[in-house]
Order: structure tokens, then sequence, then C-alpha cells
């Protein structure tokens, strides 16, 4: 998995359920509620999605597909910088994807990648009744009704045990909950003070970084991520990196659990050649 990618896991899952923690309003009890509920969402595969996800940065965008499979998800590259691909990249595409059908040993390495990210944002989750302080802040009126709005701070009686929760010691923020779904719907978060990391690579975040992101119900009581923006720099391995990413998830569609990843490659690989197919004719026109 790429640092940026990993990186947004590091933070995208830890804040995504930490604004439902521990806090002394007497409605403790709903942030509580909500804390469970992500927990629990986080280990969902009951209810895989089709998604379309736009990721942009300063010098390059891109849009794709993702299917979400029993082995893990499956990506085709629909456009980048904004146009569709042309016919050369699209047969690239399918040549890629045919790859992936024909080596199956690469889709596992995927899987497992996803299953030690998941591990260990499970792990962060744990944590988190202990790693936050949090203040009602009032309510406000959201697109499905009444959102709770709390800040967090840190808990200074909190130690982390590992490098992946080392994270949660210097971020503060503001959190919203919908009231009727008990679910995150929008956070924004900001480092106070530089942070290191682990998860088997040595680096530093600093001082200033911020994060936004956004939750909503995408149909049938099923809460995604549909926007991430993130403003970080730090050092990665001895260089010093920044990452402006945003990324923006819609067009949700469910799919059939127990959906191979064979299957979802086929699936796409038929609708890539029927563009493939469109681009070559409009170009002999």
């Amino acid at each position: 998995m790429r640092v940026g990618r990993l990186l947004s896991l590091i933070l995208i899952l830890p804040l995504t359920a930490t604004g439902q923690g521990i806090t002394a309003h007497p409605d403790e009890a709903l942030v509580k509620r909500a804390l469970s509920n992500e927990a629990r969402a986080a280990g969902d595969v009951q209810h895989p999605m089709r998604y379309r996800l736009d990721k942009s940065s300063p010098r390059f965008a891109s849009t794709k597909e993702i299917l979400e499979t029993k082995d893990g998800a499956v990506a085709r590259l629909i456009a980048v910088n904004g146009s569709p691909l042309s016919a050369a990249d699209e047969q690239k595409e399918q040549a890629r994807l045919d790859g992936l059908l024909g080596d199956p040993s690469k889709q596992r390495h995927r899987k497992q990648a996803e299953d030690d990210d998941s591990a260990r944002a499970m792990k962060v989750l744990r944590a988190l009744p202990k790693a936050f302080l949090y203040r009602y802040a009032g309510s406000v009126g959201g697109p499905t009704g009444e959102m709770a709005k709390f800040t967090f701070t840190p808990n200074p009686e909190f130690n982390p045990p590992d490098l992946e929760t080392e994270v949660l010691t210097e971020m503060t923020g503001e959190i919203w909950v919908d009231t009727a779904q008990e679910r995150v719907t929008r956070l924004e978060g900001h480092l106070q003070q530089d942070v290191d990391f682990g998860w088997g690579i040595l680096g530093r975040l600093n001082k200033g970084g911020w994060i936004v992101i956004e939750q909503a119900d995408v149909g049938q009581h099923q809460w995604r991520i549909t926007h991430f923006k993130m403003s970080m720099s730090g050092r990665v391995v001895f260089k010093t990196k920044v990452f402006d990413t945003t990324e923006d998830q819609s067009q949700f569609a469910p799919l059939p659990v127990g959906l191979s990843y064979q299957q979802a490659i086929r699936m796409v690989r038929a609708e890539g050649a029927s563009t493939s197919q469109g681009v070559n004719a409009l170009g002999k026109r």
C-alpha cells in the first residue's frame, strides 16, 4: 500500500470513530452507542458496495470504480485529470485487469494487506474510550435531522500502548453525530504537536496538519465516508513529504454478498470493453 493511502487509513479509521468517545454531558450514552456502532460497522462484510472514487492532489487527479468483494477490493481506472481514458489507455487498463485475473496471488496479497490494515484499525478503535475527552457543544440541523456537536481533546491520562495509537495523543477538533441513527456525519481534526507514527514506517507528522471527514447514509442505513480532505506534512523514511489529498466517494450501489474478485473483474472488463468500443467508433466518424 502506498504511503499516502496508509497515512489516510491511519487517520481516517481512528477519527471517524473518536468523536463518539466519553463525555461528561448527559448525552454520554448516545456517544457511547455511536462508538459501538462505528466499531461494529468497521467489521461489516455483509453489505459490499460499488462506488466511484474521485481522488485529487495539486498535480494529479483520478477517477476509479471500486467494487468490494470477499477477496478484497477491485478497482478500474476510468478517468485521469478529468478526462476519460483514451483507447490506448483503456487497453492498458484492460490488460492490467487481465493480469490480475490470471494471477490470483496478486489479489491474495492485496487482501492480506487490507486485512492487516483492518486489524490495526480495530486496535485503534479499542483504544478510543480512553484516548479522548469530549465536551458537548450544542445541536445543529443536518440533512437527516438533528446532529449533536462535540469538541474533543486528548485525554492526558491516556498512555498509548503502541505507535499506532500515538497519533491520538495530539489530535483536537470537532465532531458531529446524527442523533437519530447514532452515527458520525462530520469530523474536523487538527494536529497540535508533531507526532511519530509507526505501522512499519519510520516517520513523523508535523504540527498544524488537518483533516476533514464527512460520512453519510448512502442507502438502506449503510454509512460510508463520502468526503475526505487531508493537508499534512512530515518525514517519511528520512524524506520530507507533503500530503495534500482530497477524496470524494459517490454513486454507491449494493453488490451481492460473496461476490468474488474474479466476478468483479469480469464485470468491469465488460464495461471497459464497451467504453473502448465507443471511443473507437467516435474516432472513426
